[in-house]
């Protein structure tokens, strides 16, 4: 069993749990100064600019499994870790309610798609005995990533920033976006989605490095 190549994977898949968890947080920090410069009402601050990560997470969970059936548990991967990193950069340099909560919405597909695709991934990489425990990393890194989220926002807000405090708060979530874009990138594809399509020979090779001894 190839126990670090394995458990690499699983760790770069998992973190787009982190990012599940700091993009659903990391508003928090930015809601009042948000709602004071637009000068929103209470209803359309709270059901379009706050909810519409939300409201993409959503969609993102129901409609998830089509991608990730169809183009694979990776390439699906790798379309979420690009809404993540547009969705991040878009909410922290936009002007307007509407492109912002957009932008928020990108990122909530992200979310959504997330919890289909990544737990999908590293239960069909993982062997029998130890795929509790790696799938358990993604749920973990939800959690982790809730908690640096509020630290974040907390470090930031003390920083004396100004106005554009709220932009810093969530243009930071880029820097693990781009991080988890490029490691997933190295990730194999699925062999248990390979299988599905056919595609026995590039399974066989995938096995073959997760288990070198095991006989395929």
């Amino acid at each position: 069993m190839n126990q670090s190549k394995l458990l690499f994977w699983s760790i770069t898949v998992a973190l787009a749990g982190f990012l599940f968890g700091f993009d659903t947080v990391v508003i928090s920090g930015a809601d009042q100064a948000l709602q004071k410069m637009w000068g929103s009402s209470s209803l359309f601050h709270g059901i379009v600019v706050m909810s519409s990560a939300l409201w993409g997470t959503v969609i993102g969970a129901l409609f998830g499994s089509i991608p990730t059936d169809k183009l694979g548990r990776k390439k699906t991967l790798i379309i979420i870790g690009f809404l993540y990193v547009i969705g991040a950069t878009g909410s922290a340099l936009v002007s307007t309610p509407w492109l912002f909560a957009f932008f928020r919405f990108l990122g909530g597909l992200g979310v959504g798609a997330s919890t289909i695709a990544a737990p999908a991934y590293v239960s069909e990489i993982a062997p029998a005995e130890k795929r509790g425990r790696l799938v358990a990393m993604y749920q973990f890194n939800i959690v982790f990533g809730i908690l640096m989220a509020y630290l974040s926002n907390f470090i930031f807000s003390n920083l004396n920033l100004g106005e554009n405090t709220w932009r810093w708060m969530l243009g930071i979530q880029i820097i693990p976006a781009i991080i988890y874009t490029l490691l997933v990138f190295t990730v194999p594809m699925s062999p248990r989605w390979l299988m599905m399509k056919g595609r026995y020979d590039e399974a066989r090779e995938v096995l073959k490095k997760i288990n070198p001894d095991a006989n395929v």
